[in-house]
């Protein structure tokens, strides 16, 4: 068998496998342009923050109360030997609790030296939005969670606000927690 023959003979196998198949669609045609955050819930609002807002999400530690500090503050938890400070965010937004603590997490915001563990009633793990479902001028049922979120994502019959923590440690009230 010379040289050409075996490379007629490829040509052929590869035109046989091309008979009667049709073409799949590419990648390219797939591509859909998506925005993915970390889900949870804060009362009865569903909120999304971008991933690298996010540094890790923990089940709610045990911590030791703080007197004299506004009821927000939950205290301070020892996680793998750092203190972090605990803030039941539902409490702070003046949202009624919706879940049993089995269910609620600790957002872990780290920005700098900001290290702070953000208690919120659930986490619903990543979720993808298409970018088109943003909507910019959202109106929030709660005045205290429109201070910290820009926009919304709708997804099906779910508003999913944009949660920014960046704006929450920020914010001088934040930091405002004796009682």
């Amino acid at each position: 068998m010379t040289d050409t023959s075996s490379f007629d003979y490829l040509l052929e196998i590869s035109r046989r496998c091309d008979v009667g198949t049709t073409s799949l669609p590419s990648a390219r045609d797939q591509l859909a342009v998506s925005w993915s955050g970390v889900g949870f819930l804060l009362g009865e609002h569903y909120c999304v923050a971008a991933m690298d807002d996010i540094a890790e999400v923990l089940t709610e530690p045990a911590s030791t109360r703080l007197p004299g500090v506004k009821p927000w503050v939950r205290g301070v938890a020892n996680v793998r030997g750092r203190l972090l400070p605990l803030i039941d965010l539902t409490v702070f937004l003046g949202e009624s609790r919706t879940t049993e603590q089995r269910q609620r997490r600790v957002l872990v915001i780290e920005k700098g030296d900001t290290y702070i563990g953000l208690i919120v009633d659930d986490v619903f793990g990543m979720q993808h939005f298409p970018v088109d479902q943003y909507q910019v001028d959202s109106v929030f049922s709660s005045e205290k969670l429109a201070k910290y979120a820009q926009g919304a994502y709708q997804q099906a019959e779910r508003r999913w606000a944009l949660f920014r923590p960046s704006q929450l440690i920020n914010d001088s009230d934040f930091y405002t927690v004796a009682a």
